[in-house]
């Protein structure tokens, strides 16, 4: 990587006014010239150092039990895989003194809604350092369509949609702050004081008011706003709504309102957002981002920018301009991952340790469980983040040598919806339990709505005794259902008043159809994601109603 040592006094807003003379280019973005080999080396570099700090702490040491792994290879056969259980009473008590290096700041992310809260996780000096470049990279490549053409520049008024402190997304804003004066809409401060909805919609009646030039947020939120937009639009042809609308607008703002408004009208179509802002930058994050990026990028005119990032792992992936699937910061963490077949193994038995890969050990269109090492200091050691990825070109392309891979999901038995919650056996168990409700087999499935808006969808058998009574329906489990979702999971009750989603459906299936289905395979019903095959098989027994 080439980092500039003799413009290192300047700013980054500072740079991009230079850029085609101090390559600011080779600077930031410099990791996407890198060849395998030489990828592969600042790893093993970084691990190596990451190695000796971990194995020496009490945390490290709390895991290998008196083994001290030298090499690379030494670690991944001495370290097990981990899970967050395995770190739970030091990072949750914040024993520091049992760390690999002091941290600087402790962030937090979702553990379990009604199990366990929160995670935490420590970060140092140089893990925040790593941050802050990688940040300003893809910046740097979210607002170029080739080398050494960044658009952005101080005073930029900048939509921000993620998470605040203390989730690492919370970060963004403060290591750009330093480096570039962004016009944040609302101003972060303020913004720190007001709900994550609140923030989001007062962000974008300002961004109405006097523009928007880049937008940074969880790619649901931004297709919820998006479609908020052109619904609010299509009662603004005419009358007093759109005079209102005109008046708070800045004068260049409202002739774009008013030429974009003639255009839609002759048209005969609702306005989009592209229609009135010219974005520089559109960097989304977030579960369900491939299911948003066709329909943002036809609304907004820009390609979405996507990143991979999470607490445990830092800022960990990033797309290239060509947008064919993300690279890995090669300073962040160091990956391993497990196969799509051995990962589905693990959660049918517990006791089962999958081999893992390394990213040069992919094949093109194969699905993986991710795997982290944290680097620079960090808690985490062959650590199972529970996200999916898929080797998309393991040769690169135009832009890159590296290869280049696409999120997917969460693993198989969790469901995430949207971002925002992740609904396990355990919360489906205790919703159910809590509700007192007599359902007797139950499985939960991530489905869409036409390929694009995700649900939770339950696939319920009740108690025969309880086939008779009037009060038992699909409607009314549904409704029951949903009040302890969000008596458990407040994040749940975030998708319904931050995103206008609802995500629960019902199907009531005939009494016996589980046990058919078991008496037939020999096997019980994964009670996540049984799969396709499945579903239509319990189905086809028959149904009692769908809510």
């Amino acid at each position: 990587m080439r980092r500039g040592d003799d413009n290192s006094s300047l700013r980054y807003a500072d740079k991009l006014e230079k850029q085609h003379e101090l390559n600011l280019w080779g600077e930031y973005c410099g990791f996407l010239d890198l060849d395998p080999g030489r990828f592969q080396m600042i790893q093993e570099r970084l691990m190596e150092e990451q190695i000796s700090l971990w194995s020496a702490s009490g945390l490290g040491q709390s895991i290998l039990r008196g083994k001290k792994p030298r090499t690379i290879q030494e670690f991944r056969k001495m370290v097990p895989l981990t899970r967050y259980e395995d770190y739970a009473d030091i990072l949750l008590n914040h024993r520091t003194d049992m760390l690999p290096a002091p941290p600087v700041i402790w962030l937090e992310t979702t553990w379990e809604g009604g199990r366990h809260p929160v995670k935490t996780a420590p970060y140092t000096k140089d893990m925040i350092e790593s941050i802050d470049r990688n940040m300003l990279a893809l910046m740097t490549i979210a607002s170029s369509d080739e080398p050494n053409e960044s658009l952005l520049r101080d005073g930029d008024r900048m939509l921000f949609g993620l998470a605040p402190l203390p989730y690492v997304t919370g970060l963004f804003p403060h290591i750009l702050e330093k480096e570039i004066d962004f016009n944040f809409l609302p101003p972060v401060r303020t913004a720190n004081a007001m709900s994550f909805g609140k923030r989001n919609k007062e962000g974008f009646r300002m961004g109405l008011e006097s523009g928007i030039d880049g937008f940074f947020g969880m790619t649901s939120v931004i297709a919820y706003m998006t479609e908020s937009f052109s619904k609010a639009s299509e009662g603004s042809s005419g009358g007093s709504s759109a005079v209102r609308k005109l008046f708070s607008m800045s004068p260049s703002m409202a002739l774009r309102f008013i030429r974009a408004r003639k255009v839609c009208q002759k048209e005969n179509r609702p306005m989009v957002p592209g229609d009135i802002f010219d974005l520089k930058a559109l960097v989304c994050a977030g579960t369900d981002t491939r299911c948003y990026k066709e329909f943002l990028e036809k609304t907004w005119g820009k390609t979405p920018h996507e990143i991979f990032a999470g607490t445990e792992m830092s800022l960990l992936c990033t797309e290239t301009y060509s947008h064919h699937g993300m690279v890995f910061f090669p300073d962040s963490c160091f990956p391993e991952f497990i196969t799509e077949e051995d990962s589905l193994r693990s959660q049918r038995e517990p006791g089962y340790e999958p081999e893992t890969l390394l990213l040069s050990e992919l094949k093109e269109g194969h699905n993986y469980e991710l795997v982290i090492t944290s680097l620079k200091g960090g808690a985490f050691a062959r650590y199972r983040v529970g996200d999916m990825f898929r080797a998309v070109r393991m040769n690169g392309d135009n832009t890159t040598k590296l290869p280049l891979v696409q999120y997917i999901d969460r693993v198989n038995n969790v469901i995430d919806i949207a971002g925002f919650t992740r609904i396990t056996e355990n919360s489906i168990g205790d919703a159910i339990r809590l509700s007192r409700l007599p359902v007797v087999h139950c499985t939960a499935a991530k489905e869409w709505v036409d390929g694009k808006k995700p649900f939770l969808h339950l696939y319920l058998e009740i108690d025969p005794a309880s086939v008779d009574s009037a009060a038992i329906s699909a409607q009314v489990l549904r409704e029951h259902l949903k009040v302890y979702f969000k008596f458990m999971d407040t994040d749940y009750d975030d998708l319904e008043k931050m995103l206008g989603i609802d995500p629960l459906k019902i199907t009531l299936l005939k009494c016996g159809s589980f046990n058919q289905i078991i008496k037939e395979t020999g096997r019980e019903i994964p009670a996540i994601n049984p799969g396709k095959h499945l579903i239509n098989k319990l189905v086809s027994f028959g149904t009692m109603g769908e809510r």
